[in-house]
């Protein structure tokens, strides 16, 4: 499995909604509500985008969790 680099799309989509394509690094559409995202991706001919909302930070983690 290969790391996919979201750096510009953090950088570009902060706080959006974006649907993304099977590659899972295109963005297809951008929108400030899930609906509106949707609704553009349908527009554009896909019906089944990936869906994610972006952080309005981005937070890094490395190290062990103590949640059990």
């Amino acid at each position: 499995m290969t790391a996919i680099d979201w750096t510009n799309i953090f950088q570009k989509y902060k706080g959006q909604w974006i649907a993304l394509k099977d590659d899972e690094k295109t963005v297809i559409s951008s929108g400030k509500t899930l609906r509106e995202t949707e609704k553009k991706a349908k527009e554009k001919g896909f019906s089944k985008p990936i869906f994610m909302k972006v952080p309005p930070k981005a937070v890094y983690f490395a190290g062990k969790s103590h949640i059990k």
